[in-house]
């Protein structure tokens, strides 16, 4: 958001203009849309209300920091990023953090099974049975913990992929 200046009378509001606060919801709800989210997904993974998503993604509301840092990590952006071009308040936008974590405890571990699994075609196949084990077993446990259905899907069908299972 530009500042308003003097010579420029009709920007001298200090209220955003609607149009810019209207940028972040559909912003908001693009992105949401684009990982195929629905509002209540949305909210579950923020530790807000499906009416709060609602309200953010039709400008009725503005976000928190934490609640900006929170969905750009799960946008895969970063949290200036998001809030970039908006009339997102410059006071929240300096406390927001530079970076915030992009990926998932399940993301992560799978991509490490896919690179560990690439290695595999060239090892030997005690060494390969012996990987394979180990990963069922993680991928297990990490199912245990995961309350998300699409990381569970996830985990699912990376077992059922796995060799020998």
């Amino acid at each position: 958001m530009q500042l308003p200046t003097p010579d420029d009378p009709s920007k001298m509001s200090a209220r955003p203009q609607a149009a810019e606060v209207a940028a972040l919801g559909l912003r908001i709800a693009m992105l949401r849309m684009g990982l195929g989210f629905t509002q209540q997904e949305l909210a579950e993974r923020l530790g807000i209300s499906r009416v709060a998503v609602s309200n953010l993604e039709s400008g009725r509301s503005v976000p928190g920091e934490r609640t900006v840092t929170l969905m750009a990590g799960l946008f895969r952006m970063e949290p200036f990023e998001l809030v970039e071009g908006t009339a997102y308040p410059q006071a929240k936008v300096d406390r927001l953090p530079l970076v915030t974590a992009k990926y998932t405890e399940v993301e992560l571990q799978l991509a490490l099974l896919e690179r560990d699994l690439r290695w595999l075609e060239s090892a030997p196949a005690e060494l390969a049975i012996e990987v394979i084990e180990g990963w069922q077993k993680a991928l297990r446990l990490l199912a245990e913990c995961t309350t998300d259905s699409r990381q569970l899907l996830l985990l699912r069908q990376a077992l059922d992929a796995l060799p020998g299972t």
